[in-house]
């Protein structure tokens, strides 16, 4: 059973605007056909609009719906007179005439929340990991409300990490899953994006991305930083003694591809 939300400015219950209503077990709420009624509605899986009379006036209010995004489908209910005046500037997701019977209103309904569920299943979305926020829509990643002043492949880098948490993956795997399967440069270059991210992250923060000693990297939840500290100081205290750690990214090798890829990277 699905929550509707039907706009009339017509002083009739629900199933005279579409009588096939009254057949089904939708609940169906009623609130008038104006753009400010629905600020104090609650939201529903479809919106219908009677568009029976003055078509002008719902046509101006369909756009008026469409540009607001209320995040579920629009159904326009006409006459079959009124179908002639229907363009794809309406802004509308489907059309029912009035004198629908119940399996054709249900088929339509039903085919308008299942397309709207494979368009919110494949928008972009925004990762939150603490104080990391990455949105996917606008490319886009803030830290504290910071936004991180991050290149593509840095972008794409930590977008994936972020994405699973806590898991590690390999050098090799980060280049394919990020990088793709077409690009031929060595596993160095993960090393030299993930230490730049670790500049643009800060201090503070720049144990998020955890090296695995052997292994590679993963993202570190802030559940988990003490992991995050634990592998900074054994790092720190290999340069102190001299040590050179295989997963250490500040080596001169890594240094020396940083700068001859910089400009294929960026």
């Amino acid at each position: 059973m699905s929550s509707l939300l039907l706009l009339t400015n017509a002083l009739q219950p629900s199933t005279e605007v579409l009588p096939a209503l009254g057949l089904l077990l939708h609940n169906v709420r009623v609130a008038p056909a104006e753009g400010p009624a629905l600020v104090d509605t609650p939201g529903a899986d479809v919106i219908l609009i009677d568009g029976r009379r003055d078509l002008p006036q719902v046509r101006s209010l369909c756009q008026l719906l469409r540009s607001t995004g209320p995040g579920c489908p629009l159904i326009l209910v006409v006459t079959e007179g009124g179908l002639a005046a229907v363009t794809a500037d309406w802004g509308i997701d489907d059309v029912l005439l009035d004198t629908a019977g119940p399996a054709e209103v249900e088929a339509r309904l039903r085919l308008a929340m299942g397309r709207q569920q494979i368009v919110n299943d494949d928008s972009p979305m925004e990762i939150r990991n603490g104080d990391l926020s990455v949105d996917e829509a606008t490319y886009s990643a803030k830290l504290k409300g910071r936004v991180l002043d991050l290149t593509f492949k840095e972008f794409e880098l930590l977008k994936y990490l972020a994405q699973h948490p806590g898991r590690v993956f390999t050098r090799a795997q980060l280049l394919q899953e990020v990088w793709g399967y077409d690009y031929f440069g060595g596993t160095r270059t993960v090393d030299v994006h993930v230490r730049r991210l670790r500049a643009k992250l800060g201090p503070e923060h720049e144990s998020l991305i955890g090296t695995v000693r052997n292994v590679g990297y993963r993202f570190v939840t802030p559940e988990k930083g003490d992991r995050g500290g634990e592998d900074a100081k054994l790092k720190a205290s290999a340069a102190l003694a001299g040590a050179k750690p295989e997963d250490a990214d500040e080596t001169a090798d890594s240094a020396a591809l940083d700068a001859a890829e910089i400009p294929a990277q960026a």
